[in-house]
């Protein structure tokens, strides 16, 4: 049975509604009969339609097994204060209460509004320090949207499959968590997604690299993406690729960020890459492996960082570059590209050029 807020609301509008009525009443000789009971009528729809509006705009409270669910998540993990790199960190599911307390209130959480239903799970830098495995309560909040776990220690534990059932998925972060191994097939199974950011997993904490990292094998890199053609955002720094950018990312027309540095690609970089719509956000550097040029035309007129650094990318910067005025970094140090800058270029804030 759901359990609703509404007795303070519903008590204080029958209050109203009846002090109301009583003060029509007491005026009831001064008032002729036929306008006494119109007065009474719109009295009446007046507190009805206060009432109404009062009990649609209750919100239910969490559902007992997802509060349970939860509760099981946070024992199974510990906290450490060394898990996190934010200094901001602190762990916020030590916050939860399960005597009285609704679930959708509690830090991190966020619930829909008329169902109840946990649909936002916002972890990060917590201090988490443990694993998730397949058994994890995790997977019993089937109605999650959003799932941010970034910046804590799972102690390079592998990414469970079973995220691949949270098929209401838009949101997904695990970035400098601390996972490693290969990367399940059964993200590529999350069609909603909008959003995902395993980067850093190889663990860039405090300026030092931890063992272990994600890795893009079997599956590959163009088995993970192939149905998730919703993505604005897909970062994978630092996730292991080591293979050539594959061609099914042009059917990605609506990303605005995508990072892929430091994930030793190889081949040539496809120049379709430029001609993305939306995209704003452009890091491909630090793949020494990674080779091309850049195409004469470059459509993207939304891009405002662009990294190329320490790649084998060659030739010369084409002259459309400066037609990109939303360009604001531009970076192509230890590049191999040859000749001056050119001079169509709207000098971005910050240029690193290696000539």
């Amino acid at each position: 049975m759901k359990v609703m807020h509404y007795d303070a609301c519903f008590s204080t509008k029958a209050i109203l509604c009846l002090e109301f009525s009583c003060i029509l009443i007491d005026k009831e000789e001064e008032i002729m009969g036929s306008s006494l009971a119109l007065t009474l009528l719109v009295s009446l729809l007046i507190c009805l339609f206060q009432f109404t509006r009062c009990v649609s705009s209750v919100q239910p409270l969490c559902r007992s097994d997802e509060r349970l669910a939860l509760l099981l998540f946070k024992e199974s993990l510990a906290v450490d204060k060394e898990a996190s790199a934010d200094p901001f960190a602190y762990p916020k599911a030590d916050g939860w209460k399960f005597q009285g307390v609704d679930c959708c209130y509690w830090d991190g959480i966020e619930c829909d509004h008329n169902t109840g239903h946990v649909t936002a799970l916002d972890l990060s830098s917590s201090c988490l320090y443990g694993s998730i495995n397949s058994t994890s309560s995790l997977f019993h909040l089937l109605h999650l949207r959003k799932l941010n776990l970034a910046d804590n220690d799972f102690n390079s534990s592998q990414l469970p499959s079973r995220l691949g059932n949270l098929s209401n998925l838009t949101y997904l972060n695990l970035s400098t968590s601390s996972f490693s191994g290969q990367i399940p097939l059964e993200i590529s199974w999350l069609s909603r997604l909008t959003s995902l950011d395993l980067s850093n997993t190889m663990g860039l904490k405090f300026g030092m690299f931890s063992h272990g990292g994600l890795k893009l094998e079997r599956p590959d890199f163009k088995s993970l993406i192939q149905n998730l053609t919703s993505l604005k955002h897909l970062h994978l720094r630092h996730v292991i690729i080591s293979s050539p950018v594959p061609n099914i990312l042009v059917n990605l027309s609506s990303l605005s960020s995508l990072d892929l540095s430091y994930c030793g690609l190889l081949g040539k970089l496809p120049t379709f890459i430029f001609h993305l719509p939306n995209i704003q956000f452009l890091d491909v550097s630090n793949n020494l492996h990674l080779s091309g040029t850049l195409p004469a035309t470059l459509s993207c007129r939304r891009l405002k960082f662009l990294s190329m650094r320490f790649t084998s990318l060659s030739g010369v910067i084409p002259a459309s570059i400066g037609n990109l005025h939303s360009l604001e970094l531009l970076d192509v140090t230890a590049c191999k590209f040859r000749g001056p800058l050119p001079s169509s270029l709207v000098s971005p804030n910050s240029l690193n050029w290696p000539f």
